[in-house]
């Protein structure tokens, strides 16, 4: 395991609160946990992505559940996260292509006016660890 591949997974891993990557599909809204992710990525090699290949930028992305209105609160928790991350990490890409972990990573490269960012994309496709269950029915790390 490479020197930063082995820091990116301890450091998001021990010290990243939990999430979950969320996908609307015919089989129902699935969730993944994003420490999982970090973990299964951790071995795969990093590859320079450019950001105009990312689909995400254009959609909505945080905001496509009910339970998630864009509020001006919600933005700046967003804007936070996006100023607090580390680009140094790479973002963790489906096999499709689709931003799995980092988005906030995504924007504030975008933000800084770079081409690209460092991706690992999975090479097949990993069933969520939950299929139908809310986001706010999820175990989250409660402190």
């Amino acid at each position: 395991m490479s020197r930063l591949s082995s820091l990116w997974n301890c450091v998001t891993v021990c010290s990243m609160r939990q999430q979950y990557h969320f996908r609307r599909t015919e089989r129902g809204l699935l969730a993944w946990d994003v420490h999982r992710l970090v973990a299964l990525a951790s071995k795969l090699p990093i590859e320079d992505v450019l950001l105009d290949d990312i689909r995400e930028l254009d959609e909505t992305f945080w905001f496509n559940h009910e339970e998630q209105t864009p509020t001006c609160r919600r933005i700046a928790e967003h804007a936070k996260l996006m100023m607090e991350t580390d680009l140094r990490y790479p973002i963790i890409l489906s096999q499709d292509g689709r931003v799995m972990d980092g988005m906030h990573r995504v924007c504030k490269a975008w933000i800084e006016g770079r081409a690209s960012i460092p991706a690992v994309r999975l090479s097949g496709d990993l069933e969520p660890d939950y299929i139908n269950v809310k986001p706010e029915d999820l175990p989250y790390d409660r402190a």
